[in-house]
């Protein structure tokens, strides 16, 4: 009765970071079973659970090659890992309560306010059984039209299979994918980087996942409102932006790289472009080898996997909105403005705070890990960098370093997609203290600034 108590006066965040632990650890359990190995031999413990917090995070890192280490038993595992993790265990159990006809509590409604970072409760169920339709319709359309593409391929029922995981993955933002094999290891789609089918699909995939679900339930009833709200006009509009600058300076630096987009027809560099700009969205695929790119590439996908995908999507990074308001705020500044007004909208000074604390935590984040990393990894600072930000930005994207961790490496890795899963402010509140209320205020004081 009492662990029951304890477990019933916890927080939302602390909920919220117990059920992910659990999903990780029982995920854990199951790839390190023999039948979930291709050789027929345990996985040792630490490179399973890097997999399924890899896998519970929608990341997509990965320590050994997911297509030929694992066998269809652990596959199913990782890719059941990813639906449960990109949609939340929440989500899947009020799915359950809902079919069972179980009422949902309020302690289970804040959980999901939380869950999905919105600002209150209200509507919340709904908003669940709208996730769970639209995320199973588009999973199932995608898996329908890669398994027709790979059938000339793969044949058939192997098409059929790896069309589902990998509609599933792509939608998650999880960046896993069977490609690789024992002579050709994490390869990615880079067998596919002229490929106009698999990479729209893909990239649809990730865009849509991405967005987050109150945008897509405002575009779906578009329609009937013929109106949509600031935060799907932020979230459309500063994605957008993100997607075409990306492909425009990577399609530049990267023209005349042989190793990457040079070997291409003009046509391919453009489809590549985009595929290496949509990725940073918290994906995790690639049509090119991430690791022959430019240092300026790569330094600026760093910059698009700190940004990262948008509030209530199964993507990580600061969002999409957290970075138009930090913008908006320098614009306001430096106009001399008082307010910060968006799509003629004001922004409260509370969203405003929220922004910079959660763009702060996140900077210490991967400062913090990027510099531990570069004492124990022998391994170029950028590599490092690349790294730690596509862990904590839950998108995948490597330039080779995942494999070669040391086991301190690992489990610091493991924590940031962790944390980057959850959201830095998130985790903060979950191992916070009981908030008191403050009695007094502080006299305003003033510090001069630049």
């Amino acid at each position: 009765m009492s662990k029951k108590l304890s477990i019933w006066q916890m927080t939302p965040p602390q909920i919220l970071v117990l059920g992910f632990a659990v999903i990780i650890f029982v995920g854990a359990g199951l790839l390190t079973l023999p039948f979930a190995s291709a050789t027929g031999k345990s996985i040792p413990f630490i490179d399973a659970l890097f997999t399924a917090t890899s896998a519970t995070c929608v990341t997509g890192l990965v320590v050994v090659d997911t297509g030929s280490v694992y066998t269809m038993f652990g596959q199913i595992v990782i890719v059941s890992l990813i639906q449960l993790g990109g949609l939340g265990f929440m989500t899947m159990a009020t799915l359950l309560a809902i079919m069972f006809r179980k009422k949902i509590t309020l302690k289970e409604r804040l959980v999901l306010q939380e869950a999905f970072n919105q600002g209150s409760i209200e509507g919340i169920v709904r908003l669940i059984r709208k996730v769970v339709i639209y995320s199973l319709s588009i999973e199932a359309i995608a898996a329908v039209i890669f398994t027709i593409r790979w059938s000339f391929d793969l044949g058939f029922s192997k098409a059929l299979y790896f069309g589902i995981w990998h509609a599933i993955s792509m939608f998650n933002n999880a960046g896993f994918d069977l490609f690789g094999t024992v002579d050709a290891p994490f390869v990615s789609f880079t067998g596919y980087a002229n490929d106009f089918v698999v990479n729209f699909v893909a990239m649809a995939l990730i865009v849509l996942g991405g967005i987050g679900f109150v945008v897509m339930a405002d575009l779906m009833e578009f329609r009937k409102t013929r109106k949509l709200s600031l935060h799907s006009k932020v979230v459309l509009s500063m994605t957008g932006t993100l997607i075409v600058a990306g492909a425009l300076i990577i399609f530049i630096f990267e023209y005349t790289n042989n190793r990457t987009l040079g070997s291409l027809d003009l046509g391919g560099k453009i489809l590549a472009s985009f595929f290496q700009s949509v990725a940073p969205r918290t994906a995790g695929p690639n049509t090119v080898d991430i690791g022959a790119l430019r240092q300026a590439s790569q330094f600026f996908i760093v910059i698009l996997m700190f940004i990262g995908a948008s509030p209530g999507s199964t993507g990580g990074g600061i969002k999409t909105t957290t970075f138009t308001i930090l913008i908006a705020a320098i614009v306001t500044m430096i106009r001399g403005k008082e307010d910060i007004v968006i799509f003629r909208y004001r922004l409260a000074k509370d969203r405003i705070l929220k922004a910079i604390t959660l763009t702060m935590l996140a900077l210490f984040l991967v400062i913090t890990v990027t510099m531990l990393l570069s004492t124990t990894e022998s391994a170029q600072l950028l590599k490092i960098l690349f790294e730690v930000t596509s862990a904590f930005a839950t998108v995948g994207l490597t330039m080779g370093l995942t494999p070669d961790l040391t086991t301190f490496g690992k489990i610091l890795i493991s924590l940031t997609m962790f944390a980057g899963r959850l959201g830095p402010i998130t985790l903060a509140y979950a191992l916070q203290p009981k908030q008191e209320k403050e009695l007094y205020r502080y006299p305003e004081g003033k510090i001069t600034i630049g």
